[in-house]
């Protein structure tokens, strides 16, 4: 089973309170208008979930903000009515942050998940990569179902058995989520209102589930 993300971009505007003065958070838009996917890379780079690339997470666990739109906070509770699996690692981040992330940032070790190759006539043809793999585990010795974490290079290296090549490799955040990526609509949404709203007056708040 797999982890996906919900999430919605609020922004505060100034006449929102009950008195009509107080400054608010109200919910602009669901993230599932702008972003579709699935990327365990981005998820982890961003919010520490299924952080098997070992990023520094940008926001990380940080919990749904206590001043939330009332809109978002009544979604977030009919899915933790679901159960567990259904809303975990609430956290938020503001424009600020995301507009100034070093994308040449790496890692702060090599991905978890052995990257795979075959060779052919034409050269390697990558299969992908996942936390764990019958193939690797062949190759280090552990057998069907054994871990192999602790056998792992803990530094970029490439080893061969047979006709498989395997690499462990150090991410960058640019990896995790290249520019013009499935993120785009989502950072242009933000950078336009916070234009409007300025840019501590943008957010973007997420929770997983499976």
């Amino acid at each position: 089973m797999g982890i996906d993300i919900t999430g919605y971009i609020e922004r505060l505007t100034p006449y929102g309170g009950n008195d009509g003065d107080t400054p608010s958070w109200d919910s602009v838009i669901a993230l599932s208008e702008l972003y579709l996917g699935r990327d365990y890379d981005a998820f982890g780079c961003l919010f520490g979930v299924a952080n098997h690339a070992r990023f520094r997470p940008v926001a990380a666990e940080r919990g749904l903000p206590a001043d939330t739109s009332s809109a978002v906070r009544a979604i977030y509770d009919r899915d933790r009515g679901y159960g567990a699996a259904s809303a975990f690692s609430a956290t938020w981040v503001g424009w600020p942050e995301l507009r100034d992330i070093d994308w040449e940032e790496p890692a702060e070790g090599v991905d978890a998940r052995v990257t795979e190759y075959v060779r052919t006539e034409t050269g390697l043809r990558p299969l992908g990569k996942a936390a764990w793999s019958r193939a690797v585990a062949d190759s280090l010795g552990t057998g069907f179902g054994g871990s192999y974490a602790d056998r792992l290079p803990r530094e970029e290296t490439e080893w061969t058995h047979g006709d498989m090549v395997f690499r462990t490799v150090l991410m960058r955040r640019r990896d995790a989520i290249p520019a013009g990526s499935e993120w785009q609509p989502v950072w242009d949404v933000m950078r336009a209102l916070a234009q409007v709203h300025g840019d501590d007056g943008v957010r973007l708040v997420v929770w997983f589930h499976r």
